[in-house]
């Protein structure tokens, strides 16, 4: 069986109190994780590095949260395989922080812990009506086109829907806006889950509304992105010619920002351009501006589900290039949709004995070192506890951030341990380590999926692939990974 009982791993790597290796655990699989894991594996030639995740698959959102039409994003697993595969490094799924181990024991078991696994939860906008059926927030439709377990049983209902109301104007949210309007003859070929791509064959929807609090000149997104969407077959762009003016803030913001004046472009010359020739299943993408969600609007047949958003109109405030904020005007205007995806940010976790800062949505840290205390003057640090990446930053930037962002952790690591080991404390004790973890789960029962079981699941989605002309047939429920893990 290759869900194995954790034992099976104590044949891998050599004898802890032997030789004292250093003993570092990193929690999450995604880009930080791996970026940490390979890096400390480099800076530290006596390290052991054991790397768990709650899922059984690797790779975090490299896996569940980039498109399935951008395969070449996904080229990074092949180097955190690599990683994954070194003869100091051990991967952990199926292992959940806070049931399966608690914080409290990792700290015990190892010389350091490093926190990487991201932000599994999503902003509110705290406005009535946001528990209307019908609404749901960009990740959790990201997770269920991408086939993540969790959301397999979302099931956002395409069939009743004409038009779909995306608030956010970010890379997340043109991503979801792509998804709902490309022609699914183009989606069959990427690794998309086949059950969005069924309900997505299967959609009514024709109308997308990308909705922004600012203008066009503060849209979130990359050039390339947008571009992305802008070249969708038979797609008609919609854009307020009023709402493409500029003020000399907004001049001065587009002088100083490449990124920002390549968007600007892009939506300008998308605004010029008319529409594509007529045909049938012509579809409408809308760049909305200047608009704030007040209040969510139920349908007068069906309660409990959405049927509009009521927007606030806005106005910017502020001269200083950058840091424009939107201000309402108290004029409202409804738009009717029959769904709404809200794309306004992802929110990381906190678990028991982990400081937080739920205001910034971060825990608290100087270059990766957990702080315990800020209050007064002297800042007091957790010894032997680190994050990185949107745990650390916040939910920002690409997957190369995660390489600097692992960077500036892995360096404060390596200063403390060389603090440490000069002052004879915690770096040259024994600790456990990845005896003492396997020990632990055994006590628990967990069954662990090591990642030659991944390899297996791995396997077998590349052979389903294969008969569809994918690249690979994901599996999708807890249910199926774990059995497959088991064979």
């Amino acid at each position: 069986m290759a869900l194995f009982r954790a034992r099976a791993f104590l044949c891998r790597g050599f004898s802890t109190f032997a030789s004292h290796p250093t003993h570092i655990c990193v929690v999450g699989s995604g880009p930080a994780g791996f970026y940490t894991a390979e890096k400390l594996l480099k800076a530290l030639p006596n390290a052991q590095v054991d790397i768990i995740d709650r899922l059984p698959t690797p790779f975090g959102l490299v896996r569940s949260g980039v498109a399935p039409d951008h395969p070449e994003t996904k080229i990074v697993v092949n180097q955190f395989a690599r990683v994954a595969q070194h003869q100091r490094c051990s991967f952990f799924g199926n292992i959940k922080l806070g049931s399966s181990i608690s914080l409290l024991d990792l700290r015990e078991l190892y010389h350091a812990v490093v926190l990487a696994y991201g932000a599994e939860s999503d902003r509110t906008l705290k406005i009535p009506g946001e528990d209307l059926s019908g609404i749901h927030s960009a990740r959790e439709f990201v997770w269920w086109y991408n086939g993540h377990p969790d959301c397999r049983n979302l099931n956002p209902d395409l069939k009743a829907a004409d038009t779909a109301v995306i608030l956010g104007q970010g890379n997340v949210a043109l991503d979801v806006a792509r998804i709902l309007l490309r022609p699914t003859s183009e989606l069959a070929t990427t690794d998309i889950a086949s059950h969005a791509l069924e309900a997505l064959q299967e959609s009514s929807i024709r109308k997308v509304f990308l909705v922004g609090r600012r203008g066009p000149v503060q849209a979130a997104c990359t050039a390339k992105e947008l571009r992305e969407v802008l070249g969708i077959k038979d797609l008609h762009i919609h854009i307020q010619e009023a709402d493409l003016l500029k003020s000399p803030t907004d001049e001065e913001e587009v002088k100083n920002s490449r990124i920002q004046r390549r968007v600007y472009e892009l939506l300008a010359k998308a605004a010029a351009s008319g529409p594509p020739h007529s045909g049938t299943g012509l579809r409408e993408l809308h760049f909305v501006f200047f608009r704030k969600p007040e209040k969510f609007l139920s349908s007068e047949d069906k309660k409990d589900q959405v049927a509009g958003v009521r927007f606030e109109k806005t106005v910017l405030e502020g001269s200083s290039p950058g840091k424009q904020i939107a201000r309402g005007t108290r004029e409202f205007e409804d738009l009717d949709c029959q769904m709404v995806l809200k794309s306004i940010g992802y929110k990381s976790v906190p678990i028991d004995g982990l400081p937080f800062d739920h205001q910034k949505g971060i825990v608290p840290n100087v270059r990766g070192r957990v702080v315990r205390n800020t209050s007064g003057d002297a800042i007091q640090l957790e010894e032997g506890l680190y994050v990185c990446g949107w745990l650390k930053r916040g939910p920002t930037g690409i997957i190369a951030t995660n390489l600097y962002c692992a960077e500036e952790t892995v360096a404060s690591i390596c200063e403390d341990l060389d603090k440490r080991a000069s002052g004879f404390s915690f770096s040259s004790s024994a600790k456990p380590g990845r005896e003492g973890l396997v020990r632990a789960l055994d006590d628990q029962n967990v069954k662990v999926v090591p990642f030659s079981a991944w390899e297996k699941i791995d396997s077998v989605e590349k052979r389903l692939g294969s008969l569809k002309n994918k690249p690979r047939e994901k599996l999708t429920t807890w249910e199926e990974l774990l059995k497959v893990a088991m064979e």
